[in-house]
């Protein structure tokens, strides 16, 4: 199996270690050829307007669109998940979105970087003990789709969401040493989904 990772912005290298510690290959993705091959792809956080942005420049957008919406599995963190989200509220006018995940988010809605925090989240598909997350500039889920299951919330609101082997979550667990999340998501590939 191999892994792609997004690497126009965000912590690449902390995906690459937690995918590569778990077994799974993984290859950098910056031009529309890096998508050939891949069987899944990593979305990490970032600025989700400078990500758009470059996901544009770099020519990226189209090809990314065709094998998301063909259901090419993904792990989205933080600016990835707004990237994913069927909706982004606040954001700027020109800012667009994949839409290929039914749920609402608004843009840093826990605060600016200044506000970040960590809090542990019961996640009950992951078991005990409960996981770190790390919430930097973090987007709100204001609404979920039917179809999209919510695997972990925090003060009521949902952090972490699924829908067949797509996983996105607000926080970043790729900056922890708990590789459980990363785990979970290989599995679902393997389980197709399921």
């Amino acid at each position: 199996m191999k892994v792609g990772i997004l690497a126009l912005q965000g912590a690449v290298g902390a995906h690459r270690r937690h995918l590569e510690r778990l077994g799974a290959a993984t290859t950098e993705v910056r031009v529309p050829d890096d998508v050939c091959g891949i069987d899944a792809i990593v979305m990490p956080g970032g600025e989700s307007t400078t990500m758009t942005r470059l996901i544009d420049t770099s020519g990226l957008r189209s090809v990314l669109s065709e094998a998301l919406v063909a259901g090419m599995p993904v792990l989205a963190t933080c600016a990835g998940m707004i990237l994913l989200a069927r909706e982004v509220l606040d954001g700027r006018p020109d800012q667009w979105s994949f839409g290929v995940l039914g749920v609402t988010v608004r843009r840093n809605a826990y605060g600016s970087q200044i506000a970040s925090f960590e809090a542990d989240l019961e996640i009950p598909v992951l078991g005990p003990p409960p996981f770190r997350g790390v919430f930097i500039r973090a987007p709100v889920v204001e609404a979920v789709e039917p179809e999209v299951e919510v695997l972990a919330t925090y003060e009521g609101r949902p952090v972490l969401c699924r829908r067949g082997p797509t996983v996105a979550a607000s926080f970043h667990p790729e900056l922890t040493d708990d590789p459980r999340i990363h785990s979970l998501f290989l599995e679902l590939i393997e389980r197709g989904g399921s």
